[in-house]
């Protein structure tokens, strides 16, 4: 914890004081953000007292129950993006299209793509969850509603990603592609302080996260590779320790922490993998390289995949850089031991 206390607000205009271009719309849109975060949070740790644990009884655009605390999430986000005139177009994993803003409300630069609620299915169980997003600049012209090409943008193109993880304290991630920055939320007065500047995650560690139920259901490579990282080797530092909790947040957020590497590969289940590109994949993959880490989909650098649809899905492997290399080379067959 830093001695001064510095805010999530200042800490932008801060930052944004390097820009002479800078309009302040910005600060606006991440304020707006995380004034979402602290309402999902606050209904997140009450969520057992105030009625909003338990399925809805719908099924989303990915054909997943929709539960209750998913759908405030979701309409939090939107409610709190929509009015402000910072953006002109959004996407939601809970919705099937995008999300224009509604008729009559200013329009602005900005595309925010995110996951409301990630890890939605272990609510239940009180284990950390997280919302994702991804900010754009638009590409369609200013002054006209966005459209779903503003969207479908490589993750190269992203001008701030973050995340915010609710768990025993509720912190916000983010980078703006200058370091990555964690700011934990003080109830006491309900601000977002700057509690891990400039975080950077270990080039090799000792942490592999996987659902290792699917291993029958993996090409050869991922299981090449997971054989590979249970085997006694002292001189490697193996084997590694499994460490899985089964909300991407919480795994990748612990791992840019610690070190280690995420995996989510294709399998015969699903063969694009499971994954969103565009709100769960480019985000994360935008602040583990901007710590230090690497992201890929076995093949390419996540970041640089061009998504043909709003809820396109991608295997993903993301953390310490040394063990996304040695995963790509079991998936690549250039090693198989």
């Amino acid at each position: 914890m830093t001695n001064q206390i510095i805010t999530l607000t200042r800490h932008i205009i801060e930052e944004q004081r390097k820009h002479p271009e800078a309009t302040g719309k910005f600060t606006d849109l991440m304020n707006d953000i995380a004034f979402a975060a602290k309402l999902i949070s606050y209904h997140t740790n009450k969520a057992g007292l105030m009625g909003v644990l338990g399925e809805a009884g719908s099924v989303n655009v990915q054909g997943e129950f929709v539960k209750k605390l998913d759908v405030f999430a979701n309409e939090t986000m939107v409610y709190a993006l929509d009015h402000g005139g910072h953006t002109c177009v959004m996407a939601s994993e809970e919705e099937e299209d995008i999300i224009p803003i509604p008729e009559n409300f200013p329009l602005g630069k900005y595309v925010c793509l995110f996951d409301p609620l990630d890890g939605s299915s272990n609510i239940d169980a009180n284990v950390s969850v997280g919302t994702i997003f991804a900010i754009y600049t638009r590409t369609s012209p200013e002054g006209r509603p966005g459209i779903l090409e503003d969207c479908l943008q490589t993750g190269v193109n992203q001008v701030c990603a973050g995340y915010v993880i609710y768990g025993s304290s509720t912190m916000m991630v983010y980078t703006t592609g200058n370091g990555v920055h964690g700011f934990t939320l003080d109830p006491s007065y309900g601000e977002f302080v700057l509690s891990h500047p400039n975080i950077r995650t270990p080039k090799k560690a000792k942490i592999y996260s996987v659902n290792e139920s699917n291993f029958d259901y993996w090409d050869q490579g991922v299981k090449n590779y997971i054989h590979y990282v249970k085997q006694i080797d002292k001189e490697t530092n193996r084997p590694l320790n499994s460490r899985y909790i089964g909300s991407m947040v919480s795994d990748v957020h612990r791992n840019l922490l610690y070190g280690g590497i995420f995996l989510y590969p294709a399998s015969a289940l699903a063969p694009n993998g499971k994954l969103r590109l565009t709100y769960e994949a480019n985000p994360m993959a935008f602040i583990i390289e901007q710590a230090g880490g690497k992201a890929s989909n076995g093949k390419k650098r996540i970041m640089e995949l061009k998504p043909e649809s709003l809820h396109q899905r991608v295997p993903l492997f993301m953390g310490s850089s040394d063990d996304v290399k040695i995963v790509e080379d079991f998936i690549q067959g250039k090693r198989e031991n």
